[in-house]
């Protein structure tokens, strides 16, 4: 409804010159109330939840089927009832500058890795050759701390990311990570029962839960592997 505004009286004294010649005597003028500016529409409609996926297989590592995963994350958040309220970006033979320089462009909500982790080593990124480039936990800790104002969720969907997920879950609300080595169809069938529930307007820890009970009704091992951790979970 548009908002309405008071009458605006404007009272001269004494001779008026207008149009119609000069009137003698008092005149008021009564200004119409405007209606107020109509919101765009641009305005109207929020903004969509950026979800940022990054790959990495650098070239001596075990090849991973990680577009077989982004399909099915493009599948979930298609067919999802909310799927207007998502955006999906996707970078690939991500290097560290890739990393930092798509989380300042994007400034995403969800921060989605998948390839390979090594423990203690790190998460491994690709190099300037191509080949693996290991990022420490506490590196991307003190990275993340600077994005803390947007970055609500983190997902590593890599063998043993436990560490990395652990050094980043001070710093971020919600963090996923896996505490052994996970197999490429168990984390395909983590990813589609996370961002099918995400999609359903489920919250992140009810999405994690969902995404762990998509591997136990596949029947795989390992749907226990998937850790959370952050901020805003209890302990």
């Amino acid at each position: 409804m548009a908002e309405q505004r008071p009458k605006v009286s404007m009272t001269f004294h004494g001779p008026v010159t207008g149009v119609a010649g000069t009137v003698e005597g008092d005149m008021v003028i009564n200004v119409p109330p405007q209606p107020a500016p109509a919101a765009s529409a641009a305005a109207q409609v929020s903004a969509p939840r950026k979800i940022l996926f990054l790959a990495a297989n650098p070239q001596e590592t075990l090849p991973l089927r990680l577009d077989e995963e982004v399909r099915a994350i493009q599948q979930a958040l298609e067919r999802a009832k909310h799927r207007d309220r998502f955006q999906l970006i996707q970078k690939w033979a991500v290097t560290d500058n890739d990393l930092r320089r798509a989380l300042l462009d994007h400034e995403p909500e969800v921060v989605h890795f998948s390839g390979h982790g090594e423990g203690d080593f790190g998460l491994l990124f690709a190099g300037k050759d191509g080949n693996a480039h290991r990022i420490a936990g506490e590196a991307l800790s003190r990275l993340f701390a600077l994005f803390a104002g947007n970055v609500k969720c983190v997902l590593l969907n890599a063998c043993f990311s436990l560490v990395q997920a652990q050094a980043i879950a001070t710093q971020i609300d919600y963090v996923m990570g896996m505490d052994q080595e996970i197999g490429d169809l168990a984390a395909q069938k983590f990813s589609l029962g996370f961002y099918d529930a995400l999609g359903a307007g489920r919250d992140f820890t009810s999405a994690f839960q969902f995404g762990c009970n998509a591997i136990d009704l596949q029947s795989l091992p390992g749907y226990l592997t998937p850790q959370l951790l952050g901020k805003a979970v209890a302990m």
